[in-house]
């Protein structure tokens, strides 16, 4: 087992007797399925249905207080918790950025318990592991207790673009991307079952239309080229290359229907002089260039 702390993200706790309620009525999964067993993928987004914020949401045992507490980008935690603050009204919760005082530990390649911190596993991808949110300076010992070799977090990063799951800021841009976009159909970031939240109306038009031509898909290289470059099929542009690891591995924001002409003309995709060879991850269920349709 592999253990890395992940310095890019943060914590933000929501309590009180109306949180689940608060929440519920806000991120895209649904609150109500959260329990300190389960944590869901989901996202808060603008009126606008773009992503202002993802995050793994999960809950604390009620011996240990309970509460719900967010897994989110570091960056973008006090922003998380001014927003919730700002849709708080009169509803009986207390919203707290607890950044400097907890940490989030990521482990994969094998499974083991500990005490250590609070616990949750993925809601994303089994193959993602375990993720424990705890003070910074125990995660030593909580790896140790585990039985798990501690590494940089670049070998998590290289774990996360070897199964496709795109980050935002480097895959997708923040308040720019539809959740669609950024594959959260595919992870189980939306609950397409449960009632009104912020954005809602957006995300259910391209889901029943399925208008999402645009995808954060991973790509192949023998170099890899400079995040944030435009992916070029001839003088056409079809897209914008995101993060990428050792190996030839990386992610690249595509609009499909332009990669499925240019492969089709027997055109290379290019990205800052690079050649890109798109890949179809095993988890998607989104129609491919080549394909006739998505796989129910």
């Amino acid at each position: 087992m592999k253990a890395a702390l992940l310095p890019d993200r943060g914590v933000v706790k929501v309590a009180g007797e109306d949180a689940r309620k608060f929440l519920n009525g806000l991120i895209t999964a649904d609150a109500g399925k959260v329990t300190p067993q389960r944590a869901v993928f989901a996202a808060l987004l603008t009126p606008q249905g773009k992503i202002m914020v993802d995050m793994i949401v999960t809950e604390a045992p009620a011996e240990d207080g309970g509460g719900f507490f967010i897994d989110c980008p570091r960056a973008l935690a006090r922003t998380l918790t001014e927003r919730l603050n700002f849709y708080r009204l009169r509803a009986k919760v207390m919203v707290e950025d607890l950044s400097e005082v907890l940490g989030v530990m990521a482990l994969w390649d094998g499974t083991g318990t500990t005490e250590y911190g609070l616990c949750y596993a993925d809601p994303r991808l089994p193959a993602l592991g375990v993720r424990c949110m705890l003070p910074p300076h125990q995660v030593p010992e909580a790896a140790a207790d585990l039985g798990a070799s501690l590494v940089e977090a670049t070998a998590y990063e290289a774990h996360r673009i070897a199964h496709g799951i795109p980050r935002g800021g480097l895959d997708f841009n923040y308040n720019e991307a539809f959740p669609h976009e950024a594959d959260m159909d595919q992870l189980g970031g939306i609950d397409f079952e449960k009632g009104c939240y912020v954005g809602q109306e957006v995300v259910s038009r391209v889901e029943h239309r399925g208008t999402a031509r645009k995808r954060v898909v991973p790509v192949v290289f023998e170099f890899a080229p400079e995040t944030g470059v435009a992916v070029m099929a001839g003088e056409i542009a079809v897209g914008v290359m995101g993060s990428s690891a050792r190996g030839g591995r990386g992610l690249a924001l595509l609009r499909l229907d332009r990669v499925g002409e240019a492969l089709a003309a027997g055109r290379t995709l290019i990205a800052g002089g690079m050649a890109l060879h798109p890949v179809k991850p095993e988890w998607a269920r989104f129609a491919w260039p080549g394909e006739a349709k998505a796989a129910e």
